[in-house]
């Protein structure tokens, strides 16, 4: 039992302000420190790869004319930037404008296809069967359709883009929580209201993982189309340097195609971040659980 006096002395003391640190509030710069710390490990292998081919080639093991040395082609990169620019502008509308329209028709498949078993039954084997068609097959039938213009290579890049985009959001739709589904019947709630509430919000990490996968086809898909036939853009530029034996001018359209596809890769990663910032935080939660159990 405390006497009087301890009791007094207690109530006569000031509390002391302890700052506890909120949850999930460091500073930004740390965080995006620690997410290029994360990627240092590729920077380094990069850099010596290029350091080993720049020496290889300068020693005289690989002739300079079939691969010509990364300072040579960085050199010529800033040369002849004025074509690559024009041309490379070309190929990104055609990207973007694919890669949309890969979004929207792959999001409208899957929503379909998880709004009916029969649906699905009937269209999944044809989208499967649709992918077993080679593109080069496809190509010069949508210029005999279409000319030379900007449909056919945005075409080209639905084809190449909106499977893994439907069928990873249809995963998505299908992998609902039954509990919730259940909730939401038990309120009453409308086909409509379960879809925008419940079903499309628990879709969206395996729609951006299928839109990540789809943003690196996209380039190559929009290159692939205009190899068949165009007057302008990163394909016909490697078409017109191949017919000429640049070779350096060929790596240049490589290492801006790799960019080009890098870029869109990061910003579909951003808009993940920005659009789901409680999917971020709990996978980050996983993953420190995995280490701590694993130590």
């Amino acid at each position: 039992m405390k006497s009087n006096q301890q009791i007094s002395h207690e109530r006569d003391t000031p509390l002391v302000n302890v700052e506890v640190p909120l949850v999930g509030t460091r500073p930004m710069s740390n965080r995006a420190l620690r997410g290029i710390a994360n990627y240092g490990p590729a920077f380094v292998f990069l850099i010596v790869v290029l350091a080993l081919w720049e020496v290889i080639v300068r020693g005289g093991l690989i002739s300079a004319t079939l691969l010509p040395q990364p300072t040579v082609i960085a050199q010529a990169l800033v040369t002849h930037w004025g074509d690559l620019w024009v041309n490379t502008m070309q190929t990104l509308v055609e990207t973007v404008i694919g890669l949309a329209l890969s979004v929207l028709l792959g999001v409208v498949l899957a929503v379909l296809l998880d709004s009916s078993s029969w649906i699905r039954r009937t269209i999944y084997p044809v989208l499967i069967t649709s992918q077993t068609i080679p593109m080069i097959a496809l190509a010069p039938l949508l210029l005999i359709w279409f000319g030379y213009g900007l449909t056919p290579k945005v075409i080209v890049v639905i084809l190449y883009c909106f499977f893994p985009i439907a069928v990873a959001c249809a995963d998505g739709l299908l992998g609902t929580d039954p509990d919730l589904l259940r909730l939401m019947k038990s309120m009453r709630a409308t086909r409509w209201q379960v879809l925008w509430m419940v079903r499309l919000p628990n879709a969206m990490p395996s729609f951006f993982s299928g839109l990540r996968i789809a943003a690196t086809y996209s380039v190559t898909g929009a290159i692939f189309g205009e190899y068949v036939g165009a007057y302008q853009g990163l394909g016909i530029y490697m078409e017109n340097a191949a017919h000429s034996f640049a070779i350096v001018l060929i790596f240049d359209a490589i290492v801006v195609t790799a960019l080009l596809s890098l870029l869109l890769f990061g910003l579909v990663v951003w808009i993940e971040r920005m659009a789901l910032p409680w999917y971020q935080r709990s996978t980050l939660g996983d993953s420190r659980a995995r280490k701590t159990v694993g130590a």
